[in-house]
């Protein structure tokens, strides 16, 4: 899958693109660029210049309007530019046209999320998924991959080969994807009978937005040694760890993380791989209380929750790094809105505490602060679970058993 990956050989240089619409103020459109970023250096490519405009709506054929197209592809020009990134999903016109001004490779922001998931992934389950993400993904921008070849044989009177190979194309991407999805059927059949031999264990999922610090936690709640980096989806494998809180065991998953617009053919392609988070009886939201939009991304996760399960299950809040968390007190006359910046730590505190009953807690897994405290909560939501959800219903099947 040549068309999705970034050289690692040396760090390209990127020029990254947004629009500030109705939708979404300037202020939004800044800390979207800033996660774009962050999902560019972690894909390998350095940023070194960011796009926004002002549009009411993305333009149908260039998605951002021609004088801005021009600028950046003077810019682009000067400064040797290679790749620039979009950070909305381009329509197969859109990719086409921009990529026919600008002469650079193109990027929207589902292709770059792809890529990574393509680095990231280690085992044959999540490889097998990041490709049928992928294919999915190709299909309808197909013509867009022959457009080269057209102009290399002058079009006229030699499109013929061209659309032949076309069709033969996408005949071989619809196979591709009908054999994996094939094979995700036969390694979610084998993944099924692991979890039935995991036995009567009340298990508890983490989720969160990426990197929030979920692999952290994992580790120093189950002394193992998960994968775990300042990187975007550093997490891709779904982990099971077993652990033990005063003699009572449970198991503990560490999933992928989520994210804003995460691309349909992912969450599809995912939704086998987040068969641990149906299937958990208690959910632990990880959150960075240190970052400026932690409550949408809190929203983001919910969101997500919602379209991979929609019953309704018990959920703990752990607002993580509170060791990066930093607070700008406002002047008195500073008649501006406050923001999270302008919120010190103890009033957040009060404020979710109150709105969870108590069912959240501070912590620092880098620091293993509170992490005892987190622990006893986690021992009582899972003895509660135990002693309600099995140990009640072994008494129920051996009273039936009596009875017959």
């Amino acid at each position: 899958m040549k068309e999705f990956v970034i050289s690692e050989a040396q760090t390209e240089k990127a020029v990254l693109v947004g629009l500030i619409t109705p939708q979404q103020n300037e202020q939004k459109v800044k800390e979207y660029l800033d996660e774009l970023e962050f999902l560019a250096d972690t894909a390998g490519a350095q940023t070194v210049k960011k796009f926004p405009q002002h549009l009411d709506h993305p333009h149908p054929v260039t998605f951002v309007g021609k004088g801005k197209l021009q600028e950046i592809k003077e810019y682009v020009v000067e400064n040797e530019i290679g790749l620039v990134i979009f950070d909305d999903e381009l329509s197969p016109k859109q990719l086409r046209n921009i990529e026919k001004e600008l002469q650079v490779k193109i990027l929207d922001r589902t292709n770059l999320i792809l890529d990574i998931f393509a680095k990231r992934a280690q085992t044959a389950h999540a490889k097998t998924q990041v490709e049928l993400a992928q294919y999915k993904y190709m299909l309808p921008r197909l013509t867009r991959l022959w457009t080269h070849l057209e102009r290399q044989r002058g079009g006229v009177g030699m499109r013929g080969p061209g659309e032949t190979q076309l069709e033969t194309d996408r005949r071989i991407i619809l196979d591709k994807i009908a054999k994996l999805k094939e094979d995700l059927v036969e390694i979610d059949k084998q993944k099924s009978v692991q979890r039935k031999n995991r036995g009567k264990m009340v298990r508890v999922a983490l989720v969160g937005y990426t990197n929030v610090g979920k692999s952290t936690l994992m580790n120093l709640l189950s002394k193992s040694k998960v994968f775990a980096e300042n990187k975007l989806f550093a997490t891709l494998d779904t982990t099971v760890r077993k652990v033990i809180i005063e003699n009572l065991p449970f198991l503990l998953s560490d999933t992928v993380g989520f994210i804003r617009k995460l691309p349909t053919e992912l969450v599809e392609s995912f939704k086998s791989t987040l068969d641990e988070v149906r299937e958990a009886n208690l959910l632990v939201h990880v959150v960075d209380i240190s970052h400026s939009t932690f409550e949408e991304q809190i929203e983001v996760v919910n969101k997500t929750l919602a379209e991979i399960d929609h019953t309704e299950k018990p959920m703990m809040m752990v607002f993580n790094k509170i060791d990066a968390f930093t607070f700008i007190p406002k002047e008195e006359d500073d008649l501006t809105l406050r923001t999270r910046e302008n919120v010190d730590l103890e009033e957040l505190k009060r404020t979710w505490m109150s709105k969870m009953q108590d069912n959240c807690i501070f912590i620092s897994a880098k620091d293993r602060t509170n992490i005892d405290a987190l622990k006893e909560m986690l021992y009582e939501r899972v003895k509660q679970i135990h002693v309600t959800r099995f140990l009640y219903n072994d008494f129920l099947f051996q009273q039936y058993d009596t009875e017959e």
